[in-house]
């Protein structure tokens, strides 16, 4: 602490324009914060294209590969932010201090310039910033996961379950067979040593040889039922089985990681299969959305650069990257993805399984016209905000206190998907 006399020494100016310097740094603040618009429409905007640009390398609240944005409209001025956003290489370049530390900071990773935003869409991305920042979301609850990894109509009991019951129940059949074929055996070698036995004893014993009731009509009609019973399953389940590749996991040109893209770093599935919610097919990434992140990133995760090179020959030789398709349906059976992900709001996981934990992609669900039927009877519409329902639902709850599902709306009509 200074001495009093020391104290008395400090110009009342001095102690004015330190006052003056705090305070106006402080306005400027909140000045520049109060600049970043509020109104919902313009955070919609700031959040889609936030999703389509910017979340595949950065987060609001924690850091992914770029840095958390929480707040950044408080550390840095917007005209430096607009300027970084449209060419951060530029702005490196130039010598700013900024960017300089920004760009060390991240292990020297370029942003991919996106020098076609105005001003004023990077402006609605800081908005959507701005208001995650101040509404930070509340995790959600782990069921979730759990509900969106067991997919509606799954089988409740595996067919290959049902193969181990028949054929369990067949060797306990035969065993028990044996079993009292011993102890028959075993009964009348000693009652046919016996002296004590009448002619009428005697003469049944005889005719009661274990080898006749092989031979019994009642014997051989079960054997002949549990042989056609197993031979009948077998038979239906392999006509069941054609065409259904559950489970098949392909090979594929490069070594993609789907639980480090989609699951350690987050990737959002629309960014790379862009034609999801807008299209029937969710399409194959082609590969210069690859390159967006790969230009900086040129070593992975697992497998060095010897992957990750292969995208820059095929873009280079100008030939495709042949990836093996994983998910087929039949010519005559009709699929939306915009209709199910976009109108339906249906999660990947849903059809596709666990997802963000695969390192090679496999068919999770069956893809039958059951398993596709039985989604449609339990799964509730997403009705929410779409007048042309409004009249549907009122007359569904007249008539029944069960949701409004996509079978309701005609879900199970075989126009929907067979046309």
């Amino acid at each position: 602490m200074l001495p009093k006399q020391a104290v008395k020494r400090i110009p009342l100016s001095f102690v004015l324009l330190i006052s003056l310097l705090l305070t106006l740094a402080v306005q400027k603040s909140f000045a520049q914060a109060s600049e970043v618009p509020t109104d919902a429409e313009t955070i919609a905007a700031g959040e889609k294209l936030f999703t389509q640009n910017c979340k595949v390398c950065h987060n609001v609240q924690t850091k992914l590969i770029g840095p958390a944005l929480a707040g950044v409209y408080d550390r840095r001025e917007l005209p430096w932010i607009y300027a970084f956003v449209k060419n951060s290489t530029k702005l490196i370049e130039s010598g700013d201090e900024q960017a300089v530390a920004v760009f060390n900071e991240n292990n020297q990773i370029q942003m991919t310039a996106f020098d076609f935003f105005s001003d004023e869409e990077i402006l609605s991305i800081v908005a959507y910033i701005k208001d995650q920042t101040d509404n930070a979301p509340v995790a959600e609850a782990a069921p979730a996961a759990t509900a969106a990894a067991t997919p509606a109509g799954q089988e409740e009991l595996p067919s290959s379950y049902l193969n181990a019951i028949i054929i369990g129940a067949a060797v306990i059949l035969v065993l028990l067979l044996v079993v009292l074929f011993m102890i028959v055996s075993t009964l009348s070698k000693y009652l046919r040593q016996r002296d004590d036995l009448s002619e009428e004893d005697r003469e049944f014993v005889e005719t009661r040889n274990p080898m006749a009731i092989i031979r019994s009509k009642a014997f051989i009609g079960i054997v002949v039922a549990v042989v056609t019973a197993v031979v009948a399953k077998g038979t239906i389940d392999a006509l069941y089985s054609i065409g259904v590749q559950q489970g098949y996991a392909p090979k594929q040109p490069i070594a993609y990681s789907h639980k480090i893209h989609a699951g350690d770093y987050q990737i959002d599935c629309n960014y790379c299969h862009t034609g999801v919610t807008k299209s029937k097919n969710a399409n194959i990434p082609s590969p210069n959305i690859c390159l967006n992140c790969h230009n900086s990133i040129t070593k992975g995760t697992n497998t060095g650069t010897v992957e990750i090179d292969k995208i820059f020959a095929a873009v280079e030789n100008n030939k495709p990257i042949e990836w093996v398709r994983v998910h087929n349906l039949p010519d005559l059976a009709y699929f939306n993805h915009s209709q199910h992900v976009a109108v339906g709001k249906i999660a990947c996981q849903t059809c596709h399984g666990p997802i963000e934990e695969m390192e090679v992609v496999r068919q999770y669900a069956n893809l039958t016209m059951g398993w596709c039927v039985n989604c449609h009877r339990d799964t509730e519409l997403n009705t929410k905000g779409n007048g042309y329902y409004d009249r549907l639902v009122e007359l569904h709850e007249q008539e029944s206190d069960q949701p409004f599902t996509v079978e309701d709306n005609g879900g199970l009509e075989c126009a929907k998907c067979h046309y």
